[in-house]
């Protein structure tokens, strides 16, 4: 997933790590040509012995994407050649199936007559998509050799073996068979554990009833994860849909993000794209029209961004949902994708999410979100696992029973009719008193859950910038858990017309957080003080708890990342874990804390009105 340069700095001069692709000389390279003068993208795959699928397709452009690096490589001669010669050269660029690295001039003059040789190199996480990160040795084959003008020297070369039959062959099957042992062992051990709660229930009703639910909920999770698979492609279901961004002071992001979205894999006569900036006070405006000038420069009449492009500018400063209706409104298709402002589409994300709305019981799903910016630093890592698990797992469990809860805000879409059948209270929703106006994603699934289907595709994939700092993380969760407080309680009032293994889980994954703390409390610190006794079976439940969650993000992305799975529990316990006592007494707020809503704008100045009244008041 590309559009991305290397770096971003923050106030802090915190650099987000990103994967960076190499640009082609088009800028919208995936959007099909009606021309029919550019047949890559007229799925020229199909004809193709080896190719029997949409997937096949999928797979096979991907493998051609490159990345651009800077990892050293290793270069040798065979034993046969006389003199054997070793050099160390730089790769340039990287892909599935080959790569270009740079030489000096001596070593690229010793190596003007050799066709194969030997590599051996590391893929460097965060230089490849997750899970191609190792150690790797393999013949090549130079099929290229370039001079530049400017003094560079140049190998094209191709693996013998591409890197991802490489991984399956040389560290796939062992990571994949240590993962399965451990996450059997992890699951034996939980089972043996509440088995024991089970004996000893009649001597701590409470605790115990507490711990079996909390299993039952999370294995449940993994189990019916297992069972999950994502609606197929179909080439020709194609319907036409219409992409919202919504944008406030999202300057830096929103041309990769309009980019992303115009460049589909998807009929041009069907693909509309909307931007509707909420009163920016940055210069957003400037960068939308900017990058829809652009686009149109490249496009001529091929791509229709004249006619299929737009952008919309608040009078005033109304909000993310009533943007989101706004768009809708103006739509002129019926399925709408809402994208958040700072995530970046796959090229295939479109033509993916389409597809189970072939059921017409199916009235909104969410696909798949993966974080940018993973390598950024260990808070990023954290997230990264967490996202991963959060959608292939969590999500893809209530998936087999057609009750996602929650349609994610990067990527989700929907049927136009229910966003317009409900703009009224959905802009206008209240709670306690309080306009609600965040977990407009969760508020928006409510009203579809209580008469329709959710579905969660993971095919259809889309990328997002995480919060590389720990304060804009925390007011970010605490958020995040007020909104899912409030919705989930909503929720509440419906769920149990679902089916009865849906409804079950759902009551529990609702008991089971808010809960926590208590039970922490209990375990931590009232059993050491007052019953002297170390609480190692709820530490060893909570190490077996995190072992399951790295080991499943080992199992299905084979990523470097997994250790932070466990890392991420640790935190959660420690500090995330807490913010729920909080939301407990605040879910009614509506301030966002990560940027400057007017309901931000309204506390700020509350709170400074109060501290000079404070400050008066000492005076006198």
């Amino acid at each position: 997933m590309g559009l991305f340069e290397n770096a971003k700095k923050s106030k802090k001069n915190i650099e987000d790590v990103l994967l960076v692709e190499k640009k082609d000389r088009r800028i919208l390279c995936h959007v099909p040509d009606k021309t029919k003068e550019r047949g890559d993208a007229e799925r020229r795959g199909y004809e193709q012995s080896h190719i029997h699928s949409y997937e096949d397709y999928i797979a096979e452009k991907e493998s051609g994407i490159r990345y651009i690096t800077g990892f050293d490589v290793e270069l040798k001669t065979f034993a046969k050649k006389d003199p054997k010669r070793k050099v160390t050269c730089k790769a340039v660029d990287i892909s599935n199936t080959g790569m270009l690295v740079a030489l000096s001039e001596e070593d690229y003059n010793a190596l003007k007559d050799v066709e194969m040789l030997k590599t051996r190199f590391r893929v460097t996480p965060g230089s490849m998509p997750e899970g191609y990160e190792m150690r790797v040795t393999q013949k090549i084959k130079v099929v290229r050799r370039v001079a530049t003008d400017d003094g560079r020297y140049l190998l094209g070369i191709t693996f013998t073996k591409h890197l991802h039959n490489y991984a399956a062959a040389n560290k796939d099957r062992y990571m994949f068979t240590a993962a399965v042992l451990l996450l059997a062992f992890s699951i034996a051990c939980i089972l043996m554990m509440r088995a024991e709660s089970i004996i000893y229930f009649k001597f701590n009703k409470m605790l115990y009833l507490y711990s079996i639910i909390t299993a039952v909920f999370l294995l449940s999770r993994y189990v019916f994860g297992v069972f999950y698979k994502p609606v197929k492609v179909d080439p020709d279901y194609t319907p036409g849909v219409t992409i919202l961004v919504p944008c406030f002071n999202e300057e830096e992001w929103i041309d990769r993000t309009i980019i992303s979205c115009v460049n589909q894999e998807y009929p041009v006569d069907k693909l509309q794209v909307i931007v509707i900036d909420d009163c920016s006070t940055d210069h957003s405006v400037d960068k939308i029209k900017e990058t829809i000038a652009k686009l149109k420069e490249e496009s001529y009449e091929r791509y229709e961004v004249e006619d299929r492009l737009s952008y919309y500018v608040q009078e005033k400063n109304a909000g993310k949902r009533d943007a989101l209706v706004r768009g809708a409104e103006m739509a002129k298709h019926d399925l709408v994708v809402f994208v958040d402002s700072d995530s970046f589409l796959d090229p295939f994300a479109i033509i993916n999410i389409v597809q189970p709305f072939k059921d017409p019981k199916i009235y909104g799903v969410s696909g798949r979100t993966d974080v940018a910016n993973t390598y950024t630093n260990a808070l990023t890592k954290m997230q990264a696992v967490r996202y991963y698990i959060a959608f292939r797992v969590m999500k893809a469990a209530e998936a087999v029973f057609d009750t996602v809860s929650c349609l994610s805000g990067p990527l989700a879409c929907y049927r136009k009719s229910i966003i317009l059948d409900k703009k009224d209270q959905w802009m206008n929703q209240r709670f306690l008193g309080q306009k609600a106006t965040f977990g407009d994603d969760r508020a928006m699934t409510n009203f579809i859950l209580r008469h329709h289907r959710t579905f969660y595709q993971d095919t259809a994939v889309c990328s997002t910038i995480v919060p590389n700092k720990h304060s804009v993380f925390l007011k970010q969760q605490m958020r995040w858990k007020r909104s899912w407080l409030r919705e989930s309680l909503i929720a509440g009032t419906f769920m149990w017309k679902k089916e009865p293994f849906a409804v079950v889980t759902f009551y529990m994954g609702l008991i089971v957080p808010i809960a926590a703390p208590v039970v922490v409390l209990y375990n931590l610190v009232y059993v050491p003080i007052t019953k002297h006794i170390f609480p190692t079976a709820f530490l060893l439940g909570l190490l077996l708890m995190s072992m399951l969650m790295s080991m499943a993000q080992l199992l299905l992305r084979r990523s470097s990342t997994w250790i932070y799975g466990m890392l991420f529990c640790l935190y959660y316990e420690l500090v995330l874990l807490w913010q729920m006592p909080i939301a407990w007494v605040t879910f009614w707020k509506s301030t966002w804390g990560t940027r400057m809503t007017p309901s931000d704008v309204a506390a700020a100045k509350e709170k400074e009105e109060k501290k000079q009244r404070h400050h008066k008041n000492h005076k006198q």
